[in-house]
């Protein structure tokens, strides 16, 4: 393999596991909101979480494209802080992080749920706060799905495609992911190279799905 492929596959890897590492607090807390709590609009939420499962990867693309275009209110303040976040790492991390969040935030909120509220009534009843018991009991019975939930997430990142080449595009040595790569490369007549970044995808994806496999195994 070719020094480009493995630059490519680096870079890629590093891009989902920052993505992974800022989605994970925010799935954490999504997932136990949604586990312990009820509230008007929770559907709604619900809802709202799981939507980038569904929505084609393109059309996140494009809305992430908008928001953070000059256009838009959030664009221009970035513009004026001097943050540019369209075409660059920041974008590919950024549709990282939406398309693998649902994934993640389901992960957690499944761990959550099977951890018995008996030990967090009870540490209520000793006087300790929602996010000690949180942090102390919660989190930590739920942690094999909060970690299959993140490995989850990573291998997702790693095979972000139509959301990525909207709002990051495809600038070699810049934006260039392993999905992205793929498409350009046989796009270019370059089949050899396609190949070569196929074989990388499927083993990162395979190690991946396989420890989060084993995780939830555990868990049973």
């Amino acid at each position: 393999m070719s020094a480009e492929t493995w630059a490519i596959a680096q870079f890629t890897v590093l891009m989902a596991l920052l993505a992974t590492a800022l989605t994970l607090p925010l799935a954490i807390a999504a997932g136990w909101v949604l586990a312990r709590h009820s509230f008007p609009g929770k559907a709604l939420v619900e809802t709202v979480v799981s939507l980038p499962l569904v929505l084609p990867p393109v059309a996140t693309g494009l809305l992430l494209l908008w928001l953070f275009g000059r256009r838009s209110p959030v664009g221009q303040a970035l513009d004026a802080l001097g943050i540019e976040v369209v075409f660059t790492w920041k974008a590919v991390v950024i549709a990282m992080m939406v398309v693998s969040f649902p994934l993640v935030a389901r992960s957690v909120r499944s761990g959550i749920e099977q951890v018995d509220r008996r030990y967090e009534d009870l540490a209520a009843t000793l006087g300790a706060t929602p996010f000690r018991i949180l942090r102390t009991i919660t989190l930590p019975l739920a942690s094999r799905g909060i970690v299959a939930g993140a490995i989850l997430g990573f291998s997702r990142a790693l095979g972000e495609f139509g959301a990525t080449i909207m709002v990051a595009g495809a600038i070699p040595g810049r934006t260039q992911t392993l999905a992205v790569g793929i498409y350009t490369f046989v796009e270019t007549g370059r089949e050899e190279a396609a190949w070569g970044l196929l074989l990388l995808s499927a083993l990162l994806a395979f190690g991946a799905i396989y420890v989060s496999n084993r995780l939830v195994e555990a868990r049973a």
